[in-house]
Order: structure tokens, then sequence, then C-alpha cells
């Protein structure tokens, strides 16, 4: 009855005579034209009320199978025609979107996914002027190729085109998976973008449950997934997808929890304002938690409660919420929490009254992770320093807004959260033109602005991940296996005098285990004994870079180029002797060797220059006000180093982890570890803080592990198997990190050819990877 009711009074508007003409039943969008095969699997698609508003259908592999085909072929179309033809396809959604927005805002809000599509208008419209500049701009990047675009229920309409439109706007063809709330109309707009003359396959629509985001993943026609959603969603996802070499991204900001801090120099009025306003609207981005200076908590809390008189009650995601929020209410209450409410809660129903919960304690469950609905959790503070800490206590580092009229206390403390987005004096502004970047559990990649494009792009002299099949793999006992490593028949260890060690915290020192491994010449002949370094070395070591890396960051720039400098001339002393380590360990010619050396003095010189050249900006916005974008360190980052080029590769990794600010931890490679062991004495006598680069030796697989691990390395960037490739997407989601894989045993000879490259877009590739970005918003009157 409901769905009956539905339709007679939808056939009045636009989109109701376009649901009409699907009967209410939505297939898939796929190689330019609608297709709805029999016998799916359906899912239901209802408003708020509970009322049908139409049916999905759920693919099954060869509905996949069909799409990527279609979206392939359409690949080869889109990526060949010019930027400026791409941006005029572009620029015709945005004026088909200004002639149908009134049809997309009523299916988005029928749908419970609403959407302001003058945003969406801008969004389109800014995408289509970097697709026109992308031959000029970025001459050496091309496409990934075929993206899938994973987006769950939880997200808004908005938050899939923030990706769907750049990868388009850079060549790319798109596969969109939305979740069942957002099928209908993403599928509308895949189907107005048909009015622009898009090339057939170039964008589809795939639906169903949570299983067809992993099931269009292992496509072998997919080149990247991205997916925004929550986090448990997200890691489900990694670890299903761990293993078919396909480089994935992961949004993460779903229930997200923010902090919303008041110092006591803010104007409260408009402080309460706001927060009342981004805590307790229908559709939030984030949880909110509020965190008040105690020398105004009093009066926050006088004006909260009559802010809050005569709200309504919110509707809930589902009946479920309403459970969660009740269970959240009453352990606040058994905790010693006070409430402010603006009126009773319903005795049942997906609805609840905005809710303030004071007096909490900072380690209090509604604090950590409160559930979705109108909930506020209030905390104190009494100083600045403490309001960042308290800021900065979860794992989740998606936005903060700050609220004081002390602009240099707004951006010394917006310098000092780890989030990806602060606002100032203003909650929840979004443009185009700056980055959107998740830290910690909140995401591992960037959207929007320049910064988001690269994502959909690779420099055209690196090569991709290939495609491959996961192995069956013990993620429990990897790396705990002994080596095949075998010491030569008939070798006297009395012929070797050299016992090398590692390099931790600015000290050298034998492996944990006491353990030690032969290095050898390509002959077999027996160089060195060189550590067996294990998890405990990697403990040492990461605790040395927390100690220092703090302060290596707040180095200007030039002082970071002074150590990188220092760090060039020393290995240039050491020429001789590096070139010498080189020839011995790989066999090549002293020639060879020494040109080798010569590129890695080049290369630390390149790093140091581009230390204080690095900078962020300031673009211009349509709105009032101004806003900063700016990159900044990863933190701790653990690099795997590959066989090809030991030395090359090296300082070409370091040299862009450590000018940015980063701390490193280096494995060399386990079949050519000398030349690595030789840098130590170049790093001793260079300018570089002890703790800011350690080098550990060991098994490859049993360092990744130890590394993987660590909850306080933030990033690791991997050259090795494909077994170790799969292991670190399955193992590095929770907690997550950034990862940068590749694998050396497709790579083969070519590897060598990539570092000795003099592409500036491979060096622009590995400081992105170095970087997240960070954007400020300062409004004005």
């Amino acid at each position: 009855k409901a769905g009956v009711k539905f339709r007679k009074w939808t056939d009045l508007w636009e989109f109701g005579a376009w649901l009409e003409r699907h009967s209410y039943s939505l297939g898939f969008f796929m190689d330019g034209k609608f297709v709805c095969p029999v016998d799916r699997q359906t899912h239901t698609v209802t408003d708020s009320t509970g009322g049908t508003v139409c049916s999905v259908i759920c693919a099954k592999d060869e509905d996949i199978s069909s799409c990527g085909s279609s979206a392939s072929a359409g690949f080869k179309t889109w990526s060949e025609l010019s930027g400026h033809r791409r941006a005029k396809v572009l620029l015709r959604l945005a004026s088909t979107l200004q002639r149908y927005t009134q049809c997309v805002s009523e299916l988005c809000d029928l749908c419970q996914s609403p959407c302001s599509l003058p945003a969406l208008i801008r969004l389109t419209q800014y995408y289509a002027g970097w697709a026109q500049l992308q031959d000029t701009l970025m001459p050496e990047w091309i496409p990934r190729g075929v993206v899938a675009v994973v987006v769950s229920d939880d997200c808004s309409f908005h938050s899939i085109w923030l990706k769907v439109l750049p990868a388009l706007a850079m060549g790319n063809a798109v596969i969109m998976v939305p979740g069942v709330k957002l099928a209908p109309p993403t599928l509308l707009l895949a189907q107005l973008f048909m009015e622009t003359a898009l090339p057939a396959g170039v964008l589809s629509v795939v639906t169903g449950d949570t299983s067809v985001g992993a099931r269009v993943a292992k496509n072998n026609q997919i080149s990247y997934l991205t997916y925004s959603g929550s986090q448990q969603d997200g890691e489900v996802l990694a670890k299903q997808t761990a293993g078919w070499g396909l480089t994935i991204s992961l949004c993460l900001s779903v229930s997200a929890e923010c902090p919303f801090i008041i110092f006591e120099s803010a104007d409260i009025d408009s402080a309460v304002d706001g927060v009342i306003e981004a805590a307790f609207k229908k559709k939030k981005d984030w949880q909110w938690v509020l965190c008040v200076q105690e020398s105004v908590l009093d009066s926050v809390v006088s004006r909260l409660k009559l802010r809050i008189t005569g709200l309504k009650c919110v509707p809930l995601g589902s009946e479920s919420d309403r459970t969660l929020v009740d269970v959240a209410v009453q352990d606040a209450l058994q905790q010693g929490a006070t409430l402010i409410q603006s009126c009773s809660p319903p005795a049942s129903g997906a609805l609840y009254p905005p809710t303030v919960l004071c007096g909490l304690a900072p380690p209090s469950s509604a604090a950590v992770s409160p559930p979705p609905g109108p909930l506020l959790p209030l905390l104190s503070f009494r100083s600045a320093a403490e309001g960042v800490a308290l800021g900065n206590r979860t794992p989740h580092g998606q936005a903060a807004s700050i609220w004081t009229e002390d602009l240099n206390l707004a951006l010394e403390t917006a310098k000092s959260l780890c989030v990806g987005s602060v606002w100032v004096n203003s909650h929840s502004v979004m443009d185009p033109s700056l980055p959107q970047c998740g830290r910690r559990d909140s995401g591992n990649c960037t959207d929007g602005g320049k910064e988001g494009l690269y994502q959909f792009l690779r420099p055209s002299p690196s090569p991709a991940l290939p495609r491959s099949t996961p192995t069956s793999l013990d993620y429990a006992a990897f790396g705990t296996t002994a080596s095949g490593f075998m010491v030569p028949e008939g070798f006297d260890p009395s012929s070797v005098t050299c016992s090398c060690s590692q390099y931790v915290g600015g000290k050298l020192c034998k492996a944990d285990s006491g353990c030690s491994r032969t290095v050898q010449a390509p002959g077999g002949a027996v160089l060195a004994h060189c550590p067996d370094g294990g998890r405990k070395d990697v403990r040492n070591a990461v605790e040395a870079a927390l100690k220092v890396q703090p302060g290596w960051l707040r180095k200007s720039p030039a002082a970071r180029a002074l150590s990188l400098y220092s760090l060039s001339d020393h290995l240039e002393k050491r020429r001789r002797e590096m070139a010498a380590s080189i020839q011995a360990q790989t066999g090549l010619s002293m020639e060879e060797a020494d040109k080798e050396v010569e590129l890695s003095i080049s290369r630390l010189s390149d790093w140091a220059a581009r230390c204080d050249k690095q900078s962020g900006g300031m673009p211009p916005l349509p709105q009032t006000g101004s806003a900063l974008s700016a990159p900044e360190a990863l933190g701790v980052v653990g690099v795997v180093l590959p066989d090809a080029k030991p030395l090359l590769s090296l300082v070409s990794l370091l040299g862009a982890a450590v000018s940015m600010g980063n701390a490193v931890i280096l494995v060399p490679s386990e079949k050519y570890p000398l030349p690595a062991i030789d840098f130590i004495q170049v790093l001793q006598a260079s300018d570089i803080p002890a703790g800011v680069v350690s080098v550990i030796t060991g098994r490859r697989n049993q360092l990744t592990q130890a590394l993987a691990n660590h909850s306080e390395i933030q990033a690791i960037w991997y050259w090795g198997s494909l077994e170790g490739c799969q292991f670190l997407q399955h193992t590095c989601s929770s907690p997550l990190k950034r990862l940068w894989l590749h694998c050396e045993e497709v790579e083969g000879n070519d590897g060598g050819k990539y570092w000795s490259h003099s592409s500036p877009s491979l060096q622009e590739e590995m400081w992105r990877e170095a970087v997240v970005w960070k954007s400020v918003w300062i409004p004005t009157a």
C-alpha cells in the first residue's frame, strides 16, 4: 500500500516519471544504456517513512564481467581523447545538472541521501578545468585505466562524485558501486551523462549488496579501487581484495570522531550555534565531540540548555541505531554523566531528541566511539595544550572545528591537530579546490583539489602493480619461517674478517636475537656477516624515531636541506669505497658502480634542493574568507628496499621521506645488503640527527611482518614479492597504514631503469607518497 500511495503523488514530479519508465525496478547502467537482467535478487529502497521508492537488483559475476569488458573498451576510447574534449563533456554535464536540479535533488532527498546540487555543479566545473589543463600541467602522468568507486549507504551522494569526476577528468573509465539507497540518484545521474556525448562504457553502475564491491575488485579489468564508507566495511574490503594485485585507497570518514574545540577566547554564542547545527542536523558526515575550556564551561552549558529547547527529534538510520543510542546514554548515566535534552525520547521508533552528554571522562565509551545519532559528548580541558591533546586522543583524523578570536592560537592549534581539515570559527565547509585528506584510521587517500587527481594517475615510466591471484597464505605465520639461505659448502669462517652492524637510534648494534647472516658475492664467496634483525630491533628503531621525529619536523626546511647536503658531501668523500662495495656485492663493473654512486650523490642533492621548494597554497574561494593547504610529514615510515640499484634506491627513498620531516626505518635488500651497511658510515658522519634514519638488516619477510604489526608506523613502502604485497594489504588495514607496493618479481631487469630514470614525475611520485595534506579554513565576517 505504501508503494501504491507513493506512485500516485510522485507522478507529479519529474523523477516520478523516470521511475515509472523503469517500472520502479532499476537495473544496471553499462555500455551507455540500462540493462535489467531477469532472475536477480532484489533490494528495496525506502523513504524516511518506510514507504517503497523502488527496487534495485544485485549483480551476479557474469554482470560484473560484462561491465568490466565494456569499461575496458570505453577506457581505450576515452583516454585517447584530448583533455579539451574531455573537458567539454564535463562542462555539458554541468549544464545538464542545472536543467535537472530539482529532479536530482528531490530523488536524493527521497532516498535519504541529500545533496547540494550547486556544490555538485561547482565540482563538475572544477574538474572540467583540470581535464583541460592535464596535457599542459601533468604531461608525464597517465590514467590508471578502469577505476572502481565503491561507496556505502552511510556516505553522501556528493562523496561519490568527489571521486568519479576527477577520475573521468584524468581519462579513466569508472565503474560505480553505490549502496542501495544511493543507487537511484546514481543511476539517474549516469543517464544524464549520456546527454553529454560521453562514449559508451566510460561510466558504468552496478548495484547489489555489500559483496558486490569485492567481486568487482576481483575482475581483472579493474586497475584501481577507491572506497568511501565505514571503517569496519573498509577493513573487510581490504582483506577480501588482498593479493589480487589491485591498488586500493580507503576513505573511512563515516562515523569518524571529530573534535569541536571551544577556547575561552571564542565568541560563545556563535560557537554554541555552530555546534548545535553541526551535531544535530539530520544527515551529518561525522560524529562530533565537544571540547570546552573550563573557564567558559558554565557559560557554554547554560547556552546549550537554552538553544536546545524546542528542537525536534532527529530521525535515525534504523531501529538498530536507536538501540545503540539507548545503550550509550545508559552507560553514560551510569558513569555519572548528566543529560541536556530538547524533550523526552519517544518510547520506540527510529527517532531521538538532540542530547548533550555532560560530565563525561575522555575514556568513556560514548566519548571514544559515539553511536550514530543526535548525541554530543562534552569534555573539558584547562589549557590550550591540553585541548590539543584531547583533540588528538582518538585514532581518527578526519577533521576538527576550532572556535577562538585569537588567530595565533587558531593557527597553532590547527598545525598541532592530527587531522586532514580544520575549520576556524566554522564547520563542514567544503570546496573542490582544497584537498580532503584522512589521517590515521580515517583513511589513506586524498580527495579534492589538484592533490586528489594523483590517486587516479601514475607516472608513465612507473610500472603498475600487476594483477594476480591470491596465494594460500598463513598471515599469522608470515615472516616466522626459517630462511632457505644457506652457508656455502666448505666455507671457512676464519676467511671472513668483516662482521657488520646495523644502525638503530644513531648507534651501531647487533641484532637483538644475536643471530647473523652471511653476505655473499654473485659468485658465492662470503663477503661479510650482517645482523639478522627482527621485531625487537624494529621496536627499538621506532622508539628512537618517535623521540626525534617531532624535533626534526620542527627544523626549518632550509635546516633540513643543509643536513641532506651534508649527507651528499660525505657520500662524495667515500665515493670510491661505495663503488667498490657495489661492485663486490652485485658483480657490476667498476664503471657502472661508480655511475650509481654519482647518481646517488646527485639524487641526495635534488632532495636537499626540494626541501624548501615544496609548499601548499591559498586557492581562491567562491565564499568569503581564506583557506590554506599545506603538505605535512607522515611520521615514521618503514621502507623495504629493492634488490635493484641497492644504493641509488636507498638514497632516493631516504631523501624523499627525510626531506619532508619524516623519520625512516630502512630494510636493505636481503640479497645485496652491503652497500646499505657501508652507507651507515656516511650517515654517522653527516648532520642527520640520530634516530631519524635507522638501518636494520635481515630477512625481508621477517622485517616486513615486524613493520606491518607496529601501530606507530604510519606508512610502508615495499619492494618485494607478491606474497609480501598480499600480506601487507591484509594486515595493514587495521590499524590503517599507507602502502606503496611494488612487485620485484614482475619488474625484473626494468627495476634498475626505474631508479636511474631522470623523469620529474618519478620524484614527484616519491614526494607525494611522503606527505599528507592539511586544509585550514579561516572565514571572515
